[in-house]
């Protein structure tokens, strides 16, 4: 029998840790972050990493673990989920993925046999050799020609996101996928759209106040500006910022703005997993209700 193991996606803002604790605790789980920015050591506030009181306990895998100086791929988060997905159920626990990252977890899912050998490696040069001398709309029309619906949910001005869904949408023309050895029951969380819009304002109201800015002007003088995170909504926009390209509320205004873009690409991308259970977050006493109520199911049919 296959390892079972619940996915949990979901655009940002719609409560995916919190729901993913509340299932943990109901079904002695263990949590494994599916987060490209969440994964870096000391960003915190803009990644909005999930808190040692909101865990209530739970341990979380795969959170705080790369330092920024490293570069952190598909493969390394495919490799690195499925040895805690078997940690996890060593323990005769539940593994749980919870993120935002659906590049991660579609790797995850559909098992993409694409790794760090050789020819991926030789790919992914000639694809950075081909950014640099032809540009990002070279690589962004690239992409369309091989997947049209990633094309309309990556951010094309994201040079390593592009790569990763290149490479992603080649293996998926190749065909370099197999089974997996994990069961897997796919919930993605939603709600109203303005409703989404309007906790994703307020969630940056919250970063700012917690003191996003600083944390920025910590992380430049320790790390620089050209490490892998400061490509990320909440970072990027805070860049410009402190070296008076703008004013603060110009500075809000534009991570609000590309957070809603983002959520909404993050809907899109989710859309293209197959068997996934779309769940709405409106009231979260029924969305968790229904959630358990399929896991139950699943567990024990």
């Amino acid at each position: 029998m296959k390892q079972k193991v619940v996915v949990i996606l979901g655009p940002t803002g719609v409560g995916k840790s919190k729901i993913g604790v509340e299932i943990a605790n109901k079904f002695n789980g263990e949590i494994i972050s599916a987060d490209s920015v969440q994964i870096f050591k000391d960003f915190n506030i803009g990644s909005a990493k999930i808190t040692e009181e909101e865990t209530k306990g739970i341990k979380h895998h795969l959170i705080d673990f790369v330092s920024p100086n490293k570069e952190f791929t598909v493969y390394n988060f495919v490799s690195n989920a499925k040895l805690k997905i078997k940690e996890i159920s060593s323990k005769n626990k539940l593994p749980i993925i919870v993120g935002g990252t659906a590049l991660y977890a579609k790797s995850l899912i559909e098992n993409y046999n694409f790794g760090e050998t050789e020819r991926d490696l030789s790919v992914r040069k000639e694809l950075e050799k081909e950014l640099l001398e032809k540009g990002i709309d070279y690589l962004f029309k690239k992409l369309k020609n091989l997947n049209q619906e990633m094309a309309k949910s990556i951010d094309k001005n994201n040079s390593v996101r592009l790569i990763r869904a290149i490479e992603i949408a080649m293996a998926e023309k190749e065909k370099t996928k197999s089974e997996s050895e994990f069961d897997f029951l796919i919930f993605a969380l939603n709600k109203d759209r303005q409703a989404l819009y309007e906790q994703i304002n307020r969630r940056v109201d919250v970063m700012i106040k917690d003191g996003l800015v600083d944390e920025v002007k910590s992380l430049v003088e320790k790390y620089g500006t050209q490490v892998q995170p400061f490509k990320a909504i909440g970072y990027k926009e805070v860049l410009p910022y402190i070296q008076n390209k703008y004013s603060k509320q110009e500075m809000i205004d534009l991570i609000k703005q590309h957070s809603r873009n983002y959520a909404k690409r993050q809907i899109t991308f989710i859309k293209n997993i197959k068997e996934t259970k779309w769940i709405d977050t409106a009231d979260f006493d029924n969305a968790k209700s229904e959630i358990e109520t399929e896991i139950e199911k699943w567990l024990y049919s």
